[in-house]
């Protein structure tokens, strides 16, 4: 993409209602516009970022065995008085009337319908186990929006939801669902810790929220550093084998870890005392077990090997999407501006041509922005006829993760320089050696 047809409304103030860095720096970066309180339009870059994450997220879920599909944001009222939660969950639903006076809510989250789904197709054990999931925006009326997208009143979400046919079953889901997690936030490029944490309104017996470390976190949290060096890396992970799932839970919630709800100070004072740990987290996901908690009330039942009618153990899991990006800016951000992992960045590479103008110049960041586009890496050419600083200053206000600079002087020896906008270090080299190099970095996003 080449900047001059781009839609890149950057701003050079920072708005003075944004409190923390990912709402001032999203807001500077020109990602995103407020619409109102809690909502809010996503510009070019902002949306290009989401649909990356996105995409992780649905190549991760898939990769477990789980069905993509998709559910409608207005839901019948009937279903959640079927369920008994439309008077219990509040104010933070927005209810609403359509002209046949139906009540109908706009759904902030969606146990109720995709139970319904189920009930309607599914009458056999033969069936199960089955796992749907979607992506889909939500809306929680929050009494007092604020942090940009990371306390948003609008959001998008995945959100998926199991059924099995016995407790086992759904805790092998669960394990499933863990995993599937930690994988997606790392090729993010996110430390994200599971802790045991409190069901809240959508209920169960067993549930852990996924918090990234960060001083704007809502959250306190208490944790074994231990959990901090853990990863999965690069070990093949089969989701049909149940002791490696259950083994790899194990791993990652035997250290101590816990969000304030359920912190225990007895079990915390058992941690040895140099690795106790009390911070402040960013949930950024979380997953339930609940058993029968909607099956039996709205009839999901199956007829199970024996010929009886029992109902179905069920779990949900959400992941929030578009609160990943406030998240990701939280972990990856410097006085500058943003520092993009590679892995959700919108652009691979920023080309900045020193010399628009110049023959040379131009035609060697032509010659690079068809070689790496071709070569995946996916560059923003910037071709204004703007002051060097101005350029580099947006580049770091961006993110990308690698600066591509382009300069007579530079030319007149053969070489470009290549920074890396994490370290701020640079290496001049060949244009070839530049394309290769950075096409073997994007090889394998």
């Amino acid at each position: 993409m080449r900047l001059t047809r781009y839609f890149l409304p950057v701003l050079k103030e920072t708005p003075a209602d944004a409190q923390i860095a990912s709402h001032r720096l999203m807001l500077r970066a020109g990602m995103i516009q407020q619409s109102s309180a809690g909502i809010y339009s996503w510009l070019p870059m902002g949306y290009k970022v989401l649909r990356r994450i996105e995409q992780i997220v649905h190549e991760e879920q898939q990769r477990a065995g789980h069905l993509p599909m998709l559910m409608p944001t207005l839901q019948p009222a009937e279903l959640w008085r079927e369920s008994g939660r439309y008077d219990a969950y509040g104010p933070e639903m927005l209810r609403i009337r359509d002209r046949h006076k139906r009540d109908l809510l706009y759904g902030p989250t969606n146990e109720e319908m995709i139970t319904d789904i189920f009930r309607t197709h599914v009458s056999s054990y033969r069936q199960l186990p089955l796992t749907l999931y979607h992506i889909q925006w939500k809306f929680r009326d929050e009494v007092r929006p604020r942090f940009g997208v990371m306390r948003g009143r609008e959001f998008l979400m995945k959100d998926g939801y199991n059924f099995d046919l016995t407790p086992e079953d759904a805790i092998h889901a669960y394990n499933r669902h863990m995993v599937s997690y930690l994988r997606t936030y790392e090729r993010m490029g996110l430390k994200a810790i599971p802790m045991r944490a409190a069901s809240g309104p959508i209920g169960g017996d067993d549930t852990h929220e996924f918090l990234v470390l960060a001083e704007t976190g809502e959250s306190e949290v208490f944790y074994d550093s231990a959990v901090e060096d853990l990863t999965l890396g690069d070990r093949a992970i089969d989701y049909d084998d149940r002791a490696q799932l259950a083994a790899i839970r194990e791993e990652w919630t035997a250290p101590y870890a816990r969000t304030d709800e359920t912190h225990d100070e007895a079990l915390f004072a058992q941690v040895p005392e140099e690795r106790r740990r009390s911070a402040r987290g960013i949930e950024v996901g979380q997953i339930f077990y609940f058993g029968t908690k909607y099956s039996e009330p709205m009839g999901a039942l199956v007829t199970n090997e024996a010929g009886e009618r029992v109902p179905v153990h069920m779990g949900s899991h959400g992941i929030g999407v578009s609160r990943l990006v406030g998240a990701l800016i939280e972990a990856h951000h410097d006085e500058r501006g943003i520092v993009w992992p590679e892995g959700v960045t919108p652009f691979g590479a920023g080309i900045v041509n020193l010399r628009q103008g110049d023959a040379a110049a131009d035609a060697a960041c032509e010659d690079l922005y068809a070689r790496l586009s071709a070569a995946g890496v996916d560059p923003l050419y910037d071709d204004r006829s703007e002051r060097a600083g101005a350029k580099f200053a947006t580049m770091d206000l961006i993110g990308l993760p690698w600066r591509v600079t382009v300069g007579p002087r530079g030319l007149a020896n053969g070489v470009v320089e290549l920074t890396e906008r994490r370290t701020g270090r640079s290496e001049e080299m060949t244009p070839d050696a530049l394309v290769a190099r950075l096409a073997q970095i994007y090889a394998a996003r």
